[in-house]
């Protein structure tokens, strides 16, 4: 048989929107530690002096008076600032913005990196030799078992194969590499043929 099971749109998509999660909340986190957060930083620092100002003069008590909101609300308007009152905002509270977004940014490269490496494995099936992702080579005729106990969830069997006297398992992922099916299939004919050609020798020699 000839079968190259390589990347699925699926899986694909899948890979794209986890690195759409993982950079979206990078520039997310980034935006507000290097943008957002210093300059309400430095609006907190006017709307702090204007209110303080006007507690001074006895027009308000604290910050807080909606005297003080609306000033800070007129004020800001002709700026053309937000209206909404800043909040403080420390040198501590940036670097907990930014050390997470550059954690999540180096993430989504290194995970972008990931998966274009990914995009150059595949699955083949050329004559009896079956290729794996990991480029094991698996003579179908040496498969023994097709463990499914996976595929109903997640699309993936386990080939059970013998090489050197021992038990080895080759990973057959047909929700990642489209086309494995057709290998689980054609190595499943096998056991199953194998199978009777076996209980026909014991039927006629018994």
């Amino acid at each position: 048989m000839n079968v190259h099971a390589r990347i699925s749109k699926e899986w694909r998509r899948r890979m794209i929107f986890m690195f759409m999660m993982l950079f979206g909340s990078g520039v997310w986190f980034l935006s507000d530690g290097y943008y957002a957060w210093p300059a309400e930083a430095k609006r907190h620092v006017v709307f702090s002096q204007m209110a303080d100002k006007l507690i001074a003069d006895g027009q308000a008590k604290e910050a807080k008076d909606p005297a003080v909101v609306r000033a800070w609300e007129k004020y800001a308007k002709e700026q053309k600032w937000p209206v909404k009152v800043p909040k403080e905002r420390t040198a501590g509270d940036l670097a907990g913005q930014r050390w997470p977004g550059w954690i999540f940014f180096i993430s989504s490269v290194l995970f972008a990196a990931w998966v274009a490496w990914n995009h150059k494995l595949s699955v083949r099936a050329d004559g009896d030799i079956i290729t794996g992702a990991s480029g094991q080579k698996v003579h179908l005729d040496s498969i023994v078992e097709m463990d499914r106990h996976k595929w109903a969830n997640k699309g993936i069997a386990y080939a059970i194969y013998e090489h050197g006297g021992k038990r080895r398992r080759l990973t057959l992922d047909d929700h990642k590499f489209l086309g494995c099916e057709a290998i689980i299939l054609e190595a499943e004919r096998r056991i199953a043929a194998r199978a009777a050609q076996a209980a026909e020798a014991t039927a006629e020699a018994s």
